[in-house]
């Protein structure tokens, strides 16, 4: 059995630096004081209505994620070298999903079969020979980390189409101050709460070149029934701009419009939290009742910006995610500073052969799933659910990919029974328009069960505030 990896304990049981604080506080925290606080929590989430919908269940549609009182701490020079790994994965995916669609250097290279991308439901026709202002295609990412030692941490997946949770984060910081402002007063702890206007500047910085003056900008949803939805209107309110279905927007004299109680604004910036399916029914779904018709013409002629591109969940796509190690090299003529966890593409004859014989050790996830649905993790799964899972790999094999188990570390976290480690995993944000900016941080997702791994929050995880100290 792999050690775990504890982040706030060295192996001799002493406290490492970053949490030398934290540890204190929690000598001092009594067991009346954490549950008040983790109700008033609880309290100040249900106000704001954050929430996340559970598809399918029709007991509980809408949840709480639980939140953490105790803070996951980062050292300055850890921050340092993670932020290095994940600015150049972030500048080496912008220039990938830009090759894909334009001169396909790296498939006439041979690093990346044809088929792979060809055939792959998240590559865009539509999208080739388009050049988004700056070139940039993935504006905002979400990159999924796991550590598993002081030095060692593994990129999980990249998220490129729209990565969710930044809310969460924030919220998590302000309901951190607001419930133990005494923490902060001793260390200085990097703020995230200028996310929102970093986003608008990233935004902003990517008008199109037919945007006169300051450009208007809006953040456009699926409506009240999404998953996110919350969000949504969070970042809006957050940026100052507006939060627009599709009937909101239209099309006209070669121009995107938004209506408003007055005369029609002039829309240049749509951060879009649809799937690119559902954008326009004139180019994608015709089926689509979200989307506005003759979006994809203005922005083929660099009319409108579309945050993010539409086909850059290439680059995210599970399949794709083997290569990036390669991707990265090719673009940057560097060796990858974060590493990709080992992989087994399902969709290899040899590969296949292995995974079935060794499901029991191995977590198989879907292509293109998320959230933790339709996937297997051999190690905590019964005889009964490996056997059941098996024929459905057979039948279709190439859409699924295993990974080892992963010995992830553990953080302090409050439960029932008082502090306990628990598993954790980091999605830090990164912004990419004029410059690359990443937020000191980031969402940590960790696993409430004892001994899960599984962090995701429809599978019964919870968030933590995180924590990156100044210099």
């Amino acid at each position: 059995m792999a050690t775990i990896f504890n982040e706030m304990l060295d192996k001799a049981g002493n406290t490492r630096g970053p949490y030398t604080r934290v540890e204190e506080w929690l000598k001092t925290l009594k067991k009346k004081d954490a549950e008040r606080a983790t109700r008033e929590a609880e309290a100040r989430f249900r106000r704001q209505g954050i929430t996340f919908a559970v598809y399918g269940d029709k007991e509980a549609s809408e949840r709480l994620i639980p939140f953490d009182i105790i803070p996951r701490v980062f050292a300055a020079a850890e921050w340092r070298r993670l932020s290095a790994g994940i600015e150049q994965r972030v500048r080496a995916l912008n220039a990938f999903i830009h090759d894909l669609y334009h001169r396909q250097e790296i498939l006439r290279a041979g690093r990346i079969p044809q088929h792979v991308i060809f055939n792959n439901a998240a590559f865009v026709p539509e999208m080739v020979g388009v050049s988004p202002a700056r070139g940039i295609y993935a504006h905002v990412i979400g990159i999924d980390i796991v550590r598993i030692a002081e030095n060692e941490f593994y990129v999980l997946e990249d998220n490129c189409r729209t990565p969710s949770g930044v809310s969460y984060m924030l919220e998590d910081r302000e309901t951190m101050m607001h419930l133990f402002p005494e923490l902060f007063a001793n260390q200085r702890v990097a703020p995230v709460e200028n996310y929102p206007a970093l986003l608008r500047k990233t935004l902003e910085s990517v008008a199109p070149p037919a945007c006169k003056g300051d450009p208007t900008i809006v953040v456009l949803t699926p409506g009240i029934h999404n998953s996110a939805f919350f969000e949504h209107a969070f970042l809006a309110d957050e940026m100052g701009v507006e939060l627009c279905e599709g009937t909101d927007l239209f099309v006209s004299d070669g121009y995107l419009y938004m209506r408003t109680t007055q005369e029609p604004q002039r829309v240049d910036v749509i951060y879009r939290r649809i799937d690119d399916a559902f954008l326009d029914p004139l180019t994608f779904r015709p089926d689509s009742a979200i989307g506005v018709p003759g979006l994809f013409d203005l922005y083929r002629a660099g009319r409108v910006t579309i945050v993010n591109a539409p086909g850059t969940g290439i680059a995210d796509d599970k399949s794709i995610y083997t290569y990036i190690p390669d991707v990265i090299e090719f673009y940057t003529g560097e060796k990858p500073l974060l590493k990709n966890v080992p992989t087994w593409r399902c969709s290899e004859t040899k590969s296949l052969t292995y995974v079935l014989e060794h499901l029991s050790e191995l977590v198989v996830k879907e292509v293109h799933g998320s959230g933790g649905y339709g996937m297997l993790v051999g190690p905590t799964a019964s005889k009964k659910e490996i056997e059941a899972f098996r024929p459905r790999l057979k039948a279709n094999p190439q859409n699924y990919i295993a990974q080892p188990t992963l010995a992830l570390s553990t953080v302090p976290t409050y439960t029932a029974s008082g502090v306990a480690p628990r598993h954790v995993d980091l999605r830090p944000f990164v912004l990419s328009g004029d410059r690359v900016r990443i937020t000191p941080g980031g969402l940590t997702r960790v696993a409430l069960k004892k001994g899960s791994l599984v962090v995701n929050s429809s599978q019964g995880g919870g968030t933590k505030d995180t924590w990156v100290l100044e210099d």
